[in-house]
């Protein structure tokens, strides 16, 4: 079983900045992808961005240029760089583990959840 725990979450004004972090433990793995999504009241959990263990990344139109997904595969740390932030972007960020090769942006491709942390934007 893998683990994971985000943190960094808060509250930050329009325009600003936040990072979120998620570490892993238990049963980790070398290989696969992390990859952050997120969920805002009354909506579906949506895909954010990925990376793979090589360090391919992918995003959502709309967080391309403002956000950065990066990983530290020595300490099973993925990161999510959070820049330029508006209120949209308020939600419940979650990471996702799962110890396959291959992009995906659903959260059905994904084994393993962290418990989430809040990011909220205030205008």
């Amino acid at each position: 079983q893998v683990q994971l725990v985000e943190s960094g979450g808060g509250l930050v004004q329009a325009g600003g900045s936040l990072r979120l972090s998620c570490g892993a433990s238990g049963r980790t793995f070398s290989t696969g992808s992390l990859a952050w999504f997120r969920q805002a009241p009354g909506k579906e959990r949506e895909f954010v961005a990925t990376i793979s263990s090589g360090g391919g990344t992918f995003y959502a139109d709309f967080v391309k240029g403002r956000f950065t997904i990066s990983r530290d595969n020595a300490k099973i740390t993925v990161y999510l760089q959070m820049n330029s932030l508006i209120p949209e972007d308020t939600a419940v960020y979650y990471c996702a583990a799962r110890p396959r090769m291959g992009i995906r942006t659903t959260t059905g491709g994904y084994d393993y959840w962290g418990q989430g942390t809040q990011v909220t934007v205030s205008s």
